[in-house]
């Protein structure tokens, strides 16, 4: 299943603290989501008003005092009206002196200025007598200022006016930081939901390689579309649908394209994004979300990753107390217990992890239906390429069905990456076109990772070409085996060497025979080491890992053993022991897995020894071209490649395969050494 060409809205620049995105909401909600959700704070314009604030108010008190101050006189014309008898108060603090007049008006000294208040500076040559001479004209002296430059409350306001902005900033800055980290603040608050929409949205065009699934999840579509013809027989939607399957697989995007295809506003959020430090701020979000959600009904609410919330509450599985995780938990199965069916909402989710999710999720009522999303077969994954190769301009040898063919197992995601490598190659390249060299070179890089530029010693390029060629010789030699695509020599990655053999057509079930075979081809290179050089290296460890891991999983889970017999000792996931069984049958169990990798690989001895000849013409050859396809080494081992009646050789280029869907996490049916 492929994703869309057109990735979500960037949100690194959305202020808002709500942690889901939307799409496809009406204009009207869009414009008053946006109007009323937060803003980013402009700190310059904030800054530059409390400067202006301060500067008026600063502004103000000097006019104030300007107008109210006392008159600055010489004082020569202070003693003047000393003399005349016209001060009527004066009082002192050091050499300053203010005072009151009389009278202020038509005074002859004044000189045309009309004032009462004056202050004056007594110079320090200044002689003694200036207290007898106010005495003599009946002036007051008093010890308190004679003019009130100020108010009280002027100059408090002063005093305090820095300290009030002060902590008005900061309780603003607090709150802000609280309505960040609370989604809607500490306490609870309310935010609007931000409005992040798409420009381009995805319907079921944009899916391919699932065609079961769609089928399935239109009748979500055809309920959204036409809720009355639902209603009439008295029939309502699943309140919710669960997309279980591998990561890659598409639901994120078939969850998207439900939502498109129905034309209804979509939600989407990861439920890790609901978690937070502060206990509660999980459930606020999510009755937010819903709410949100109702307004504009009919819609669909996607919650990725639902595992992250919805562990089971207990039990082996539990991941341990966490207060935040079960209240937001209790919260989703509150508010689609609220659902009575006819709201027109409809939450779908999506995990890789089902079998871990608690049972009241699951239940009717919540999760009505669950949908696995499989890795697509052939057919679906040349659909898959074709939608990704829309915008690449692919030269005329490309055959997107060969590719296909060349792909088992690989996802939407994984296919979608590897026609982007291939068009980055040839960019790389000074090409206008991909080609069909082009998008198996990628395919090799994406399975393998790019080739290593590194010398071998002549003695251990040959050990790896032996070992190499023991792998593709036992594939070739074992009854219904996989068939060998390529050996090569040239290091990639952490492997110095490489044998990759995929089936002709996708498997989805194996036989005892069949895996025996794949434990035989994967211990082909340490038993050719074995027989030409009697020795073993440790370029055999991920061969061993490959085949004890089979051998582990014929024993414990699928019943190929008579010595254990059809049990499943080996679960999923966690000890054997806790599942309540004994040493004694988990003994017996090892027993077995040694006898089958034992006989195996003595049977690899066997066949190595009695096809020598054609052993070391597959190392001539890989040693002289270094990298072998298909039909030169089928050519080198003088084996006829038996083909399927409906299938037929691939011309023009490498095989190169990638995982098919291997048993029990098998990785890649390939020999990487």
């Amino acid at each position: 299943m492929p994703a869309t060409a057109h990735p979500p809205a960037d949100r690194r620049d959305d202020p808002s603290p709500t942690p889901w995105r939307t799409e496809g909401l009406p204009e009207a909600k869009k414009n008053d989501s946006s109007a009323a959700g937060p803003k980013k704070p402009n700190w310059r314009r904030m800054l530059f008003w409390i400067a202006t604030l301060y500067l008026i108010v600063f502004a103000l008190t000097s006019l104030q005092d300007s107008a109210n101050g006392p008159k600055e006189v010489s004082y020569t014309e202070f003693t003047k009206q000393v003399d005349a008898g016209n001060v009527k108060e004066v009082y002192a603090k050091g050499d300053t002196i203010q005072g009151t007049l009389r009278d202020g008006k038509n005074h002859p000294t004044l000189e045309g200025v009309t004032y009462t208040d004056f202050s004056t500076e007594i110079p320090s040559f200044a002689g003694e007598g200036l207290e007898q001479r106010l005495a003599e004209h009946n002036t007051t002296v008093t010890a308190e200022p004679v003019v009130s430059q100020r108010g009280i409350i002027g100059n408090l306001l002063i005093s305090f006016l820095p300290i009030l902005l002060l902590i008005a900033f900061w309780i603003w800055l607090f709150r802000k930081q609280a309505s960040m980290m609370g989604g809607g603040g500490l306490m609870g608050g309310k935010k609007k939901a931000p409005v992040d929409p798409e420009t381009v949205r995805v319907t079921f065009d944009d899916v391919a390689g699932i065609d079961e699934v769609e089928n399935e999840i239109y009748e979500i579509v055809d309920f959204l579309k036409n809720p009355e013809k639902y209603r009439k027989v008295g029939a309502r939607a699943p309140k919710g649908v669960l997309l279980a399957g591998a990561p890659g697989t598409g639901k994120t995007l078939l969850a998207r394209a439900t939502a498109g295809e129905a034309g209804v506003p979509f939600f989407s959020a990861s439920a890790s994004e609901f978690i937070e430090m502060i206990v509660g701020v999980g459930a606020q979000r999510v009755r937010q979300l819903f709410e949100e959600a109702r307004k504009v009904a009919p819609a669909i609410i996607f919650i990725d990753e639902i595992d992250t919330i919805g562990r089971s509450r207990g039990g082996s599985r539990a991941m341990g107390g966490h207060d935040e995780r079960e209240q937001t938990l209790n919260q989703i199965l509150t508010e689609m217990d609220g659902f009575s069916g006819s709201e027109g909402v409809v939450v779908l989710a999506a995990t890789n992890r089902a079998d871990v999710l608690d049972a009241a999720l699951l239940r009717p009522g919540r999760f009505d239906r669950t949908i696995q999303v499989h890795a697509p077969d052939a057919a679906g994954r040349e659909q898959i390429l074709a939608v990704h190769s829309r915008e690449v301009p692919l030269a005329e040898d490309v055959d997107l069905g060969a590719i296909a063919k060349s792909t088992p197992g690989m996802t939407g995601a994984e296919l979608a990456n590897l026609v982007n490598e291939a068009a980055l190659l040839a960019a790389r390249n000074d090409r206008t076109q991909v080609t069909s060299a082009d998008m198996f070179e990628a395919l090799e890089k994406v399975q393998l990772g790019a080739a290593r530029n590194v010398v071998m010693p002549p003695e251990e390029r040959r050990r790896t070409a032996y070992h190499e060629a023991g792998h593709a010789l036992l594939g070739m030699l074992q009854p219904g085996a996989d068939p060998v695509r390529k050996v090569s020599i040239i290091p990639r990655g952490r492997a110095l060497g490489v044998t990759l053999s995929t089936p002709d057509t996708d498997r989805y079930g194996y036989d005892e025979e069949y895996l025996r075979g794949r434990i035989i081809g994967a211990l082909g290179g340490m038993a050719a080491e074995e027989v030409v050089f009697g020795v073993i290296t440790t370029g055999a460890e991920s061969d061993l890992d490959s085949s004890t891991n089979i051998a582990r999983q014929m024993v414990g889970r699928w019943g190929m053993s008579e010595k254990v017999g059809p049990v499943q000792i080996y679960p999923t996931d966690g000890d054997p022991r806790s599942a309540g069984f004994s040493d004694s049958i988990l003994a017996a169990a090892d027993d077995e897995v040694r006898r089958i990798v034992d006989e195996c690989y003595a049977e690899a001895v066997r066949l190595l020894r009695e096809h020598r000849d054609k052993l070391e013409r597959i190392t001539g050859a890989v040693l002289e071209k270094e990298t072998l396809d298909e039909a030169e080494v089928y050519a080198a081992a003088g084996i006829e490649r038996q083909l399927p009646v409906e299938d037929s050789p691939i011309q023009g280029s490498p095989a190169v395969p990638t995982r098919e869907p291997a048993p029990a996490g098998e990785g890649a049916p390939a020999s990487q050494d």
